[in-house]
């Protein structure tokens, strides 16, 4: 182009330039660039390169090599135009940076480099990136866009490139021939490092960078090239859970940085979209457009200096993004709605409140930000600035959510009322179609409900919801997607669901989207993470709208096929990638996701960490805890409508109930701290509380109504008797005389009537009988005279009937169309016989029945009505037209016939003239007979009524007699009756009385009772007696006491939710009776919640059996296979089931059951299961159990099931032991008081049934109750036998008393072991292994009740068992604990036992633990003082000073006695045992033990273990400081088939020589016991031998169980299976001490610790219990058995020196038992008289010991067996001794086994050092740790009230620490610098030092980097990651981070004495750099102090010339006290 040879080389120069600006240059950071810019200007001047001015900088400029010239990028950025057709999301307005950076991706991809963009979120990278691939062009390129999270894994990224490319050939692949695939990787450094370092997903790509391909992941590896392949990525910088990328991996890519846009780029991109926004707004409006975007920065800017990310506020990463979401709001705005200025400017402020404002966490951070804009609002729009703050801000276009037809236009909903009208509507509309929501729109929820309505109605909008389970986040979403009008898709978790799962439940939600077009939001709720990777493809969707290779290939077809025309109609291509992008960005489009997470934990901060999307991609609104507002609301809404509530207490009880709620909250605060237990209150428990306080009033309300109704109604008939009682009497006086009168006046009127009847009677007869005689003969005239005249006519017709014949009959039948004549004849019978149809059809089907010529003779001829006549003779009979004669011819049978129609005929004519004149003539004759009737009735009736007035009269006069009579009967049967009722029930009469008046006033009382026993149902489960008491008895009685809600006084909850009667029914189905108990029976009985029970000791789980027993109950685990067909049974037949062991992981598959959520109506009610739909009965109860001590449950299950704490309390326990105590002492007695307790229950069932049966008799009479005989019986017999039953429960009361009094006398062996339990089930605490549960106690328990010895005096008896059982339990835990806790054990025990009596207090113990631990070591007056002497220890001083404060009666003189005595004190002091001697001064006596132990803590730390052993043996005796020998005889006595036996391994311990031995003196040797050693892939054949084992009663023993911890998963289902082992099965499983051990084996197994015991006399009693008298007598030698003992002690000594720590041995070796005894037979074997030392000794100290010695030093072994082997020992006249002083004398003897016995017993139980041969000083050491260990433990023992002190929070006290440990940081030693000064020669040392110096700048480098970027992260500058979270949690704890320690000298210092020795390492250090070697070098300042001491050796050989392999070097103690008194070097 350019001719000119120095134009072309200005030209090249330039283009040189530009690139290594954008090459060397682009990597920069922005503060780099311009040092860059300066350096390369100097450079180029040289070249006389004409470089542009007016720029700051040459990356401002473009070269354009058509111009030849420097362009400014500003001119290049093209022009922005607005297209308002486009969607928000795509537009992008080109600035200077996207301009830039998208030449130089052009650039890159052109030339096929790989391109990587670094910056901070925000800086457009994505967006750029994105921008450039939709430019490129779609025929020759196809996307693939990867994103990255913590979890993606290699495969992940392998799957999905795999899914993009297809084969070419054999082994290359490519996407489809001549087009390349663009893959776009953002947030490339994501992925988590695993332990070796690497990034997997960044190996995997640098692999297919480098060599072009990567390794198939099947069976053959084989390796797979891929071609055309270009590479686009992006990442953030480092930090805040990325990860810094292998630099050789970037160092493939191109990169550039990408910088934050500068102001007026911003200013530029939102202005544009903007005012091209605002074209069709009003003036005012496209005015103010410049002001709103400077506004919007200005508000950003301050919000993300204000409020930076810290751990606890995590999610506060504001970026581009967020301005981005402002804006697309204000896009939704329409001139319609949005005409004015304040219109606009409030919807500007309603954006930027949802974008920045509703991920808030607090109020101050919340007003920050209100502020902030309120400020903008003020400087910028001052006249409509209290219209644009007004509140609340509710934006949403759901006012016409219903109306179809109407646009949904974005608006303001002006205020919560308008909102609220128009929700409710759509609720109501809603709860129409779906599952019916009960919600209250209180204006909390309302804004919510606006916010993620508005979320949903935005393009590709996403929320991520947090807030504790129950508040509202599920509902509410489901009720804004409604009115956005999608569908809400959500997960159904089934059993087993995983990833698999997941991804076909998304290809169903992508179908959804993409095929059927369905805008839908997918729910997805923290529940349903079943597995973190989830998140994974959740992070994808948010960020690139599909999952990764989620279709196959085929689905995958399918799709494109389904799509293709819609795709080719929008636009697309018709290749497939384009079809297939099209429905990707469809289901984009179409898809909206909602997170619905809880804060509670770190797992919320851990997920947004790992996955960016969840924060990135999403608005967030956090939900906070429920407003005071709200739950008024809440409460005022459900209790409003309730009537039992007077008007005047509803706002109490309101007031009640959110006071109520939000102690809990407090409460469980307190809870967490003290016990470390959780408790959550949720909204859901709120609303449970609620519900349970309404039904609860009601059902109680009814309850004392009836029982009021029923009292009423007895009480009204008992004053109705007393009322009746005294007319009674005055009535019946005047009734008897009235009687006798009456019954004269009878008589006389009886006479009269007598005869007068008589001649009446007479007469009537004669008038009846002629009466008669004339009816009669009327009668039979009138019939002979009818007759006479019809009889002809009716004759001939039948007769011409007789003439026919059947066959007649055929013949005519048989016609198919007959003559007309006949057909008309037929048709006239047919009308003779009423026949509807006239046909010949019909005819001949009348002609076909059977009697045809029968019915027509027996014809009712007078039947025959008129009409018929007048049918047949005017119609048929006139058409006939032929005569008889004719018709003969015609037909014989149509012949017959028509004669009889014409008899017939005429019988009906004669008939009908006859008739009126018969008639006539009757009347006639009637008339007569009449006359003469009538004269006789008229005399008849004038005698009859004559008869009747006498009749009545008489019958008048005889009932008034029987009434009187009668009357006065009634009157003495009543006042008899009376009499009963009155006197028999006048008790009751009082006592129902006192009773209504009670109720009366109980109904009045429900009102409080109800509310606190509602709230003790919703609330109260998890806490444990004393939290419940005082919640419940304390507070809210109170707070009701004080509302003036009526309440009873004293309130019992038991009386209100329970009664006796229930509550001795549940004691005799085994529930403890004591007050805890009873509380957890109420609340798994009546919570609306179903119970999930904390139950280590499974005693809810025994009671659930036997209560739910004949119920059929059924049983699962969540760990069986089955337990959801079983669930399903239970549910549909409303069978009880209960879920046992269940762990901190409850299936989500039950959730729906748990939420009791029963969807349908009337009829058919049902739950849905997994995938299936249950039929529910109301009968269905569900339980659930866990044996976890303290299971840290979710929120979310705390809102589902009513968790409630069982854990049985130390009253509790002894009310247990106490009947088992007694069952076994007194059997007649407890069996009689659980009779009597039978027996009461069941009377007082009968008295209240009896008389409920009384109150219904005398409610349900009916009349005068006084004539009820049977009632009357009834209340008697009732009466007597209440009288019975109220004696025999009085008597009952009586001997129950009498009972309890000989029943408390063993009260104090319960108590004992109830003690003794806690203490045992405490050592939890210290181990996991250390598990004991009730059952295994008891069963000790039991035996030692067995094993004890009679008395028959009780308190010998007591003392009997007490000790038994105390010596019982202390070898049982001892079996089970490592040596190192048997001390401890006992010593807590004995603490118990003296706390117990009240003899310590738990101020005392706490000094005695933990000494004075005021952190300002208490300078303030009086207990500050100076250290009177030099030699008092600096803390134990402290420690006297505090010691005289709290225990003044006893030390308030100790500080000033120590001062003046000194020289006494100080000998007490240096005394070896000082606990043995006596105190020094007024102390001798008078001073308790523990007291003693308090003060021996001041002065000897190294002596308190040997004092609290003495302590033990003073209170408890010695058998509590010597452990049991463990004998695997007495392990298999206690043994069972269902009791595995663990061996807890320690080392050096093998218990399977001592099992096989077992196993053969027991007869199980050979093949029946089986061993199988645990490791990966032997889980099936190890449950294979277990069946085997089982059937054949085989031994199986499992060894290291700990290498299979999953699977102990899988056995513990297999042992709980186990229902009928064979008896001699037995399980033997050996593991090391691991937390993760599944405590349902360890429960329920018998744990054995092996491991050598502590101290000489244990360890040779062990070794001598193991040999037999056959074993010693195995070999004849005279000196064997000397030789054994000698070699035992010898075995004791090398295995006591381990504890001396490196003074004992160099190295912890594990001399095992194994090492002993084999040796001596072999020497007698080879038949020596002699006996041969030498050999001896070089096999026993060489061979058997030696060999395992590694270090020279430790050859010390050889010393031992000079000193103990040799002739000298069988020397009589010189006794040899192992060791001997005053004390003790440690000698062998010659004797037979029980001679070595009892010496050894004999021997003392603690050892000093010098019986090894060893200075005494060498245990100081050893019992020093010791006892700090034990007080380590003891203090995890204690009663928690672990209160955070000084009011400092958590970050701060942080922040403080690394800021105080970064000051102490120094700087870096040049070694660069330090190795120069060194010169040419460098001596061995100064390499060492130099090695040093460069692993201690490591260290130092590591630590400054860290600490530097926690506080960023606490100040939010950069996010957590897990290292920064680990750093500052070890920083808290005042522990040594990892990350430090792993580049530190091994130590096990806490921080702060770690910082000091850091920093005399420091000072060491230093000094040998400056002043040259020191003269005095302190080791363990070194890293690797060998170093330096070999270093030594060689310096001196160098100098010496000697020869390096011959020197060593030596140790020697020198008089020198301090290192500044050395001066001579070496």
């Amino acid at each position: 182009v350019y001719h000119n040879s120095y134009v072309v080389n200005q030209v090249l120069e330039c283009i040189f330039l530009e690139s290594m600006y954008w090459s060397v240059g682009g990597t920069l950071v922005e503060e780099g660039r311009t040092t860059f810019d300066e350096f390369i200007k100097k450079l180029a001047t040289m070249t006389g390169v004409n470089i542009p001015t007016k720029y700051p900088s040459l990356f401002d400029y473009h070269f354009d090599v058509a111009e030849n010239a420097w362009l400014p990028w500003s001119q290049i950025v093209p022009e922005y135009v607005h297209d308002p057709e486009l969607k928000y999301n795509q537009i992008l307005v080109p600035t200077i940076d996207t301009t830039r950076t998208t030449w130089l991706l052009k650039l890159m991809v052109t030339i096929k480099r790989p391109v990587v963009l670094v910056g901070e979120t925000g800086t457009s990278k994505t967006a750029t990136i994105q921008n450039f691939l939709r430019g490129l062009d779609p025929d020759s390129h196809l996307m693939l866009h990867i994103n990255f999270s913590s979890r993606t894994t290699s495969m992940d990224v392998q799957r999905n490139l795999e899914a993009n490319v297809e084969k070419r050939t054999k082994d290359l692949y490519g996407p489809p021939p001549g087009k390349r695939l663009v893959v776009f990787m953002d947030d490339m450094n994501m992925p988590q490092v695993d332990t070796y370092g690497t990034q997997q997903p960044i190996a995997l790509l640098k692999l297919l960078l480098e060599k072009g391909g990567m390794y198939d992941r099947g069976k053959e590896l084989y390796y797979k090239y891929l071609r055309d392949l270009s590479y686009v990525a992006a990442m953030g910088k480092a930090g805040g859970g990325r990860n810094e990328v292998d630099p050789r991996f970037l160092s493939l890519f191109s990169v550039f940085n990408m910088t934050f846009p500068a102001q007026e780029s911003l200013l530029k991109i939102y202005n544009s979209i903007l005012h091209g926004h605002t074209i069709p707004f009003s003036e005012e409006i496209q005015g103010c457009v410049t002001k709103v975007t400077t506004s919007t920065l200005e508000l950003y800017k301050n919000i993300v200096n204000d409020l930076p990310p810290t751990p606890s506020k995590f999610h506060y990463i504001f970026n581009l993004r967020d301005l981005s979401r402002v804006y697309q709001g204000i896009c939704t705005s329409t001139p319609e709605r949005f005409p004015k200025l304040e219109n606009f400017i409030r919807l500007w402020r309603n954006e930027c409140l949802r974008v920045f404002h509703d991920r808030l966490i607090d109020q101050k951070d919340k007003t920050i930000v209100q502020v902030l804009i309120q400020k903008l609002v003020e400087e910028n729009f001052p006249k409509i600035e209290e219209f644009v703050s007004r509140d609340p801000c509710l934006f949403g276009d759901y006012r016409t959510a219903l109306q179809e037809s109407e646009p949904r236009l974005y608006e303001d909903v002006q205020d919560f009322d308008a909102a609220k009208a128009l929700f409710q509507e759509i609720l109501e509309e809603y709860n129409e179609d779906h599952t019916a929501m009960n919600l209250v729109l209180f204006e909390d929820a309302l804004d919510h409900l606006t916010r993620i309505h508005r979320i949903i109605r935005m393009d590709h909008g996403h929320s991520l919801l947090v807030g504790v389970g129950g508040s509202g986040k599920q509902s509410l979403t489901k009720l804004a997607s409604f009115s956005a009008g999608c569908d809400v898709f959500e997960i159904a978790l089934s059993r087993g669901y995983d990833e698999t799962a997941f991804r076909e439940d998304l290809k169903v939600l992508y179908n959804k989207l993409g095929i059927e077009n369905k805008k839908t939001v997918f729910l997805f709720t923290d529940s349903h993470v079943a597995e973190e990777g989830f998140l994974e493809l959740i992070n994808n969707m948010l960020t690139s709208g599909m999952v990764p290779a989620l279709f196959a290939d085929d689905e995958k077809e399918g799709i494109i096929g389904s799509m293709r025309d819609e795709a080719s109609k929008n636009g697309f291509g018709p290749a497939k990638e384009s079809i297939w992008q099209y429905f990707v960005s469809k289901c984009r489009d179409n898809l909206h996701i909602v997170l619905a997470m809880s804060p509670v934990g770190d797992q919320l901060r851990v997920r947004c960490r790992n996955f960016p999307g969840m924060v990135n991609n999403t608005v967030i609104d956090w939900f906070m805890p429920w407003p005071e507002q709200a739950l008024f609301a809440v409460a005022t809404s459900f209790l409003g409508e309730n009537q039992m509530i007077p008007e005047e207490h509803v706002d109490q009880v309101v007031g009640h109930i959110v006071f109520a709620h939000q102690s809990v909250g407090k409460y469980s605060e307190l809870f967490a701290q003290k016990l470390r237990r959780n408790n959550y209150v949720t909204p859901k428990n709120y609303l449970d509380f609620i519900n349970s306080y309404n039904s609860l009033l009601e059902k109680k309300d009814q309850e004392i109504l009836k029982m009021c109704e029923r009292l009423d109604g007895g009480l009204q008939k008992l004053s109705e008797a007393t009322e009746q009682l005294n007319e009674l009497n005055k009535k019946l006086a005047v009734q008897k005389v009235a009687v006798t009168e009456k019954t004269e006046a009878c008589r006389t009127l009886l006479n009269d009537i007598t005869i007068k009847t008589q001649t009446a009677t007479e007469k009537k007869e004669l008038a009846s009988a002629k009466a008669t005689e004339i009816e009669e003969q009327n009668k039979k005239k009138d019939a002979e005279e009818s007759l006479a005249e019809a009889m002809p006519a009716l004759e001939a017709a039948r007769l011409a009937l007789q003439d026919l014949d059947k066959s007649d009959v055929t013949e005519i039948r048989s016609f198919a169309k007959p003559p007309k004549a006949v057909q008309t004849i037929c048709e006239c019978i047919l009308v003779m016989k009423g026949y509807r149809e006239i046909s010949w059809k019909t005819a001949k089907a009348m002609m076909s029945e059977g009697n045809f010529l029968k019915s027509l003779m027996e014809m009712d001829v007078d039947g025959i009505g008129s009409n018929q006549v007048r049918k047949l003779s005017a119609g048929f009979l006139k058409v006939l037209g032929v005569g008889l004669p004719e018709m003969k011819g015609i037909s014989t049978a149509g012949h017959g016939m028509m004669k009889f129609v014409e008899a017939v005929m005429g019988y009906c004519e004669v008939a009908r003239e006859i008739k009126p004149k018969r008639e006539k003539a009757r009347l006639l004759l009637k008339a007569d007979y009449d006359r003469e009737l009538d004269k006789i009735n008229k005399e008849l009736a004038a005698l009859s009524e004559e008869l009747n007035a006498l009749g009545l009269k008489y019958e008048q006069a005889i009932a008034e007699q029987r009434q009187l009579q009668e009357e006065a009967e009634i009157m003495e049967r009543r006042l008899r009756a009376a009499d009963k009722l009155i006197s028999g029930l006048g008790s009751e009469n009082v006592r129902w009385n006192i009773e209504l008046q009670e109720l009366k006033e109980r109904r009045v009382r429900l009102l409080g009772d109800c509310l606190i026993s509602s709230a003790f149902l919703s609330y109260e489960g998890a806490f444990s007696w004393e939290f419940r008491n005082s919640m419940v008895y304390e507070d809210w009685v109170k707070n009701v006491a004080q509302r003036k809600i009526p309440l009873s006084d004293p309130f019992r909850l038991e009386s209100l939710l329970t009664d006796e009667v229930e509550i001795s029914k549940w004691g005799s189905e085994g529930l403890p009776p004591d007050e805890l108990s009873i509380q957890n029976g109420i609340l798994t009985t009546r919570a609306s919640r179903f119970p999930l029970c904390i139950d280590p000791q499974e005693q809810a789980l025994s009671w659930i059996r036997k209560k739910e027993e004949k119920n059929n109950l059924k049983e699962s685990s969540f760990n069986s296979p089955d337990f959801l067909k079983q669930l399903e049974l239970a549910i549909k037949y409303g069978f009880p089931f209960l879920f046992k062991d269940v762990d901190e992981y409850i299936d989500p598959v039950i959730d729906n059951v748990l939420e009791k959520d029963v969807k349908g109506g009337q009829g058919r009610e049902f739950v849905v299961l997994g995938d299936k739909e249950v039929d529910y009965d109301s009968n269905f109860k569900l339980y659930l159990t866990s044996k976890l001590s303290n299971p840290r449950y979710s929120p979310a299950v705390f809102g589902k099931a009513m968790i409630i704490n069982y854990t049985v309390t130390l009253k509790g326990l002894e009310d247990q032991l106490l009947s088992v105590i007694v069952k076994f002492e007194r059997k007649e007695l407890e069996e009689q008081r659980e009779r009597l307790i039978q027996e009461t229950s069941e009377n007082k069932k009968l008295l209240k049934d009896l008389e409920d049966s009384l109150l219904r008799e005398l409610a349900t009479s009916k009349g005068n109750m006084l004539d009820n005989t049977e009632l009357i019986e009834t209340l008697d017999e009732t009466k007597s036998k209440a009288t019975e039953v109220t004696e025999k429960l009085a008597m009952a009361a009586k001997t129950s008393a009498d009972i309890d009094k000989l029943r408390d006398g063993y009260r104090p062996a319960a108590r004992r072991g109830a003690i003794l339990f806690f203490v045992l089930s405490e050592m939890a605490v210290i181990n996991n292994m250390y598990q004991f549960s009730l059952a295994s106690f008891l069963g000790v328990f039991d035996f030692s009740l067995r094993k004890s010895l009679p008395d028959s005096i009780l308190h010998k008896r007591l003392k009997n068992i007490i000790d038994t059982l105390t010596h019982n339990i202390y070898n049982y835990a001892c079996t089970g604990l490592f040596e190192k806790h048997k001390l401890l054990f006992s010593f807590q025990m004995t603490i118990k036992l003296e706390q117990d009596q009240g003899h310590t207090a738990q101020e005392e113990l706490d000094f005695f633990y933990k000494g004075n631990i005021a952190l300002e070591k208490s300078r303030q007056a009086p207990f500050f003082r100076k250290k009177p002497h030099d030699w008092i220890p600096d803390q134990g001083w402290q420690d006297i000073v505090e010691l005289a404060r709290i225990l003044p009666d006893v030390y308030q003189s100790l500080p000033d006695d120590v001062q003046r005595q000194e020289e006494a004190w100080k000998n007490w002091y240096d005394h070896d045992t000082p606990e043995i001697i006596p105190i020094p001064g007024k102390y001798k006596e008078g001073v308790s033990d523990f007291h003693k132990l308090c003060l021996l803590r001041c002065f000897r730390i190294d002596r308190v273990i040997r004092a609290i052993t003495n302590y033990v043996i003073t209170k408890v005796g010695e058998l509590y400081v010597q452990p049991p020998i463990i004998s695997f005889e007495s392990i298999y006595e206690q043994s069972s088939p269902v009791s595995p036996i663990v061996f807890i391994l320690s080392p050096g311990s093998d218990p399977a020589s001592d099992l096989m031995k077992l196993a053969e003196r027991s007869g199980f040797g050979g093949n029946r016991l089986k061993f199988l050693a645990m490791g990966q892939g032997q889980e099936k054949v190890a449950l294979q031998l277990l069946e085997t084992a089982i059937a054949r009663g085989q031994w199986l023993m499992l060894q290291n169980c700990h290498l299979l911890v999953k699977w102990l998963k899988e056995l513990e289902k297999a042992l709980e299976r186990i229902q009928k082992p064979h008896p001699d099965f037995r399980l033997w499983l050996t593991t090391e001490s691991i937390p993760e051990f599944p405590i349902g084996i360890l429960q329920r197994s018998l744990k054995v610790v092996t491991e050598p015991p502590n101290g000489l006399k244990l360890n040779l009693r062990n070794t001598y219990h193991k040999i037999t008298a056959t074993m010693l007598g195995e070999c004849p030698h005279p000196a064997y058995r000397s030789l054994v003992f000698v070699l035992s002690f010898f075995h004791a000594v090398v295995q006591e020196r381990r504890k001396y720590g490196k003074i004992g041995w160099n190295i912890s070796y594990d001399f095992n038992e194994s090492d002993h005894t084999t040796y001596l037979i072999k020497a007698h074997e080879l038949g020596d008289e002699k006996i041969p030392w030498g050999s001896l000794k070089y096999l026993i100290g060489e061979v058997m010991y030696g060999g395992r010695a590694i270090d020279n030093f430790d050859r010390v072994l050889t010393t031992y067996m000079e000193e103990y082997f040799g002739d000298f020992i069988f020397d009589t006249f010189q006794p040899f001794h192992f060791f001997h002083n005053e004390d003790v004398d440690y000698r062998c003897i010659t004797e037979w086994l029980g001679h070595y016995v009892e010496l050894i017993e004999g021997l003392p139980l603690t050892n000093t050092p010098e019986v090894f041969g060893l200075h005494p000083n060498a245990e100081i050491g050893y019992y020093t740790q010791a006892a700090r260990n034990i007080w380590e433990n003891l203090v995890d023992l204690q009663p928690q009230t672990g209160d955070s002190g000084g009011g400092i929070s958590r970050d701060d006290f942080i922040n403080n620490v690394a800021k105080d440990i970064q000051n102490k940081i120094p700087a870096l030693f040049e070694l660069d610098k330090i190795h120069r000064e060194f010169g040419g020669t460098v001596s061995p040392t100064s390499v060492v030092l130099l090695q040093e110096l460069e692993r201690w700048n490591k260290l130092i480098e590591r630590m400054a980097k860290s600490l530097v970027e926690l506080q960023r992260a606490l100040a939010g500058e950069v996010g957590m990651s897990n290292e920064l979270d680990d750093l500052a949690k070890a920083l808290f704890n005042g522990q040594i981070p990892t990350i430090w320690r792993k580049l530190a000298p091994d130590t096990l210092k806490s921080l702060g004495n770690w910082m000091e020795h850091f920093k005399k390492r420091f000072d060491q250090y230093t000094f040998w750099v400056v002043e040259g070697e020191p003269a005095v070098m302190w080791l363990s300042g070194l890293h690797i102090p060998e170093s330096y001491l070999t270093a030594l050796v060689q310096a001196t050989c160098r100098k010496n010339g000697w020869p390096l392999d011959r020197s060593t070097l030596y140790t020697q103690v020198t008089q020198w006290q301090s290192a500044e008194e050395v001066a001579e070097r070496a």
